[in-house]
């Protein structure tokens, strides 16, 4: 069987380029003829063929918590097959999405292929250009190696299971579709392949990359150091991710400071093309969440993690009320709040917090508290802020954990930490959730830390070896 799926999707990159060149023309008074620069730079520049990405794992994870048969779940449930993805994959089931449903399609698959081709697009074609420098075509085919690295870091934490140096090169990863052919077939990579790939497409764009740009959805240096460091704290390679966490810092250092803030708003807080804490902008497919039914609710867990002095708490967090009369509890509202979605790419909290992890993986506990507090200091008013202490490394890994709890609920790398943590003992849990009177449960054997593939896309491509 050949590339079926990537047939459809490699017709929307055509008509990118070609097809909606009529559009492009009335925008820029201008004449767009394939093959030229322009039309690769406003391929690159359209955020909405590299922005969006997973957003499963946050439906997964355990920051979130319904109550068994409350307004918002039975709400779900009477959505039939249009929300039956949430309530499926909060429940960790087998099957999300029913090949004979009227959603069949994963689109959190989907998406990442479809910035997956454009960026091949861009990397096969660009070498032909004639009407540019060298400079300017290796600085587009470095942007566009920088999504397609983060595409494929993307799909890997979500289809296969978290790297194990031990079983990576025959754990099975996710398809490699490196060229814009519709002819290959799609047999599963494995992991180790996988994140070869991500590495090689990051360091071979570094050297082309400039230092800074006008939106982060456009890559740069500290994307892709970023990336590179967020890339070996999953491997478990605590080493080399502080050291590419530092050369980001290098570039971008920047934290926002909530501790006078008294609420956000885009007049008062960054948007996510400008923050300077974002270092390349990805966004949650779906949109803003925080508004009926399928808005956040946050776990026990994370409230007692998260405490109600944290900045985080009150500017990103909202009570019940606010999203409908019948909730109760207390749910996410950044991106709401923003009026966007949520950024899930690298970022500079997570740059501090990578070097947080280092120093107490290798037994630094007080250099350890020194970058946790680096980022606590601006997360508090200053009449609330105490810094962190740890009594030794294992406490002061616990604290940095924790704090990545805090920092990033919502935004994809809980899950991803839940992944990667469940094979260390001290990290190990227990999920249990009820859905309309029925217990699920995950233990960190369970196969549900990995999303099966959609039937739809098994049936398209019978080749792609199936999760268990």
């Amino acid at each position: 069987m050949r590339n079926r799926l990537f047939a459809v999707i490699s017709c929307l990159a055509t008509l990118a380029l070609g097809g909606c060149s009529k559009y492009v023309d009335i925008k820029t008074q201008g004449s767009l003829v394939p093959g030229q620069y322009q039309n690769y730079r406003y391929l690159l520049n359209n955020t909405s063929s590299f922005e969006n990405g997973a957003y499963v794992g946050d439906l997964a994870a355990d920051d979130i918590q319904l109550p068994d048969s409350s307004t918002q779940m039975l709400a779900l449930n009477n959505g039939g097959d249009y929300y039956a993805y949430w309530l499926r994959s909060y429940s960790w089931q087998p099957q999300i999405y029913t090949p004979t449903g009227l959603y069949y399609q994963d689109y959190n698959w989907y998406n990442l292929y479809n910035s997956i081709t454009y960026a091949n697009v861009v990397i096969t074609e660009v070498p032909n250009v004639t009407d540019a420098t060298n400079d300017l075509k290796s600085e587009l085919i470095a942007e566009a190696l920088v999504h397609r690295a983060d595409a494929y870091m993307q799909l890997v934490n979500t289809y296969a299971k978290p790297y194990i140096a031990a079983t990576a090169a025959t754990d099975l990863g996710v398809p490699l579709v490196l060229k814009e052919t519709t002819t290959q077939p799609l047999v599963r990579a494995s992991v180790q392949d996988v994140y070869n790939q991500v590495i090689s497409d990051l360091t071979t764009a570094l050297p082309n990359l400039p230092v800074t740009q006008i939106f982060n959805t456009l890559p740069s240096k500290p994307s892709a150091f970023g990336e590179l460091a967020r890339v070996y704290l999953y491997m478990n390679r605590y080493d080399s991710a502080a050291k590419y966490a530092d050369s980001t810092l290098y570039y971008r250092s920047v934290l926002n400071d909530l501790s006078t803030l008294t609420t956000i708003s885009s007049t008062t807080y960054p948007i996510r093309s400008k923050d300077p804490e974002v270092l390349i902008s990805k966004i949650a497919y779906g949109g803003i969440t925080a508004y009926t039914p399928y808005a956040f609710r946050l776990s026990d867990t994370l409230l007692s993690v998260l405490g109600t002095k944290d900045q985080r708490y009150n500017l990103f967090t909202t009570a019940a009320a606010t999203i409908s009369s019948t909730y109760t509890g207390r749910y996410f509202y950044k991106d709401r709040a923003m009026g966007e979605g949520r950024n899930i790419g690298p970022s500079v909290p997570e740059m501090l917090l990578i070097k947080a992890e280092y120093y107490a993986r290798t037994g630094d506990a007080a250099n350890a508290m020194v970058w946790v507090n680096k980022l606590r200091i601006k997360r508090f008013k200053t009449a609330d802020y105490v810094a962190l202490t740890a009594t030794d490394a294992n406490d002061a890994l616990l604290k940095v954990i924790q704090e990545r709890e805090r920092e990033f609920f919502c935004r994809l790398l809980r899950w991803w930490d839940m992944r990667r943590l469940k094979s260390e003992t001290r990290f190990q849990q227990t999920i249990t959730r009820k859905v309309l009177g029925v217990t699920y449960t995950l233990d960190p054997n369970n196969n549900r830390y990995v999303f099966r593939i959609s039937d739809y896309n098994i049936k398209l491509n019978p080749e792609i070896q199936q999760n268990p």
